[in-house]
């Protein structure tokens, strides 16, 4: 009798326990709902308009914009690091003729970190090693450039300067990033066309003026699109002071160390230095960032 007692007082727990859970999860609100935007009436890129009139060109950037307006960590973590980023890169735009539109193809390129890919491009600009010597970067064990924000852009200027005197269009300048000089003029070329959005590439050049397009548009009005960031969480430029050495470091840990921070930060702030001496035989003057406040 006790035993059947047991089971029924059993029986009973189960089903209130199944009708509580089930309770609850009516209850449970659908997370991770995918925002619909809509999409701007018109856009451009560096002056250039994009012809939304054409299904396929609205489509594509249909595409990029609901990729990324939910994408809430990764478009929130560009947000935050522009902030900081942007400042460098704007100037240096700006002095050599390149349109501040060209920030966006770095955030598209990067995140704005210094990213390493499968192929070996490195850097917020994402060089290969011959491309970055040709464009005047050191790469080498010791020293890679294509860590060094300032020159990695000013290296990216030179090439996209090149690319809108091939074609005469910054949109074409932009794809020929991803797509390379020769790939896109050899498509233009076979297809008889003369234009980004009349010409088929592709799958990753294709999309690539797009993508860019639609940071630009979040990145410039957040708050439509649901990133409202708080200014006391974004990343901001730390200070620091510069130092010129044009002596080998055999100990950077020690120089560090001499200069009142550690290694650690060392690199941190002055990611290009790839080891940990630096050799120097030809006297060259490197400028080392040194952090003076919130680090």
């Amino acid at each position: 009798m006790k035993r059947i007692y047991q089971v029924l007082l059993t029986i009973v727990f189960i089903g209130i326990a199944g009708i509580f859970v089930y309770s609850k999860a009516k209850e449970t609100p659908v997370k991770d709902k995918i925002e619909l935007v809509g999409l701007p009436t018109q856009i451009d890129f560096a002056g250039e308009a994009a012809p939304l009139n054409i299904v396929d060109v609205r489509e594509r950037l249909d595409r990029e914009m609901l990729i990324n307006t939910n994408l809430h960590s990764s478009t929130t973590l560009v947000l935050k690091r522009a902030n900081r980023a942007f400042p460098v890169i704007e100037p240096i735009l700006k002095k050599y003729g390149v349109p501040d539109d060209f920030k966006y193809l770095a955030v598209i390129e990067s995140g704005l970190v210094n990213a390493v890919s499968p192929a070996g491009a490195r850097g917020v600009w994402q060089f290969m090693p011959e491309t970055a010597k040709e464009k005047g970067m050191e790469v080498n064990e010791y020293v890679d450039e294509r860590y060094h924000l300032e020159k990695s852009t000013e290296a990216a200027c030179r090439y996209l300067l090149e690319a809108k005197n091939k074609f005469g269009s910054w949109t074409l300048a932009a794809a020929s990033y991803n797509g390379g000089m020769t790939g896109i003029n050899r498509q233009l070329e076979s297809q008889q066309v003369s234009d980004y959005y009349d010409v088929l590439l592709t799958e990753e050049t294709s999309r690539y003026v797009f993508r860019i397009l639609a940071l630009k548009e979040i990145m410039q009005n957040p708050v439509k699109y649901g990133f409202d960031i708080p200014k006391d969480q974004l990343y901001y430029p730390i200070e620091s002071r510069k130092i010129e050495i044009d002596t080998p470091i055999s100990n950077l840990s020690s120089f560090a160390k001499e200069n009142g921070i550690n290694y650690k930060i060392l690199k941190l702030h002055n990611p290009w230095l790839r080891d940990k001496k630096l050799e120097n035989k030809s006297k060259k003057v490197y400028i080392l960032a040194i952090p003076t406040e919130g680090y």
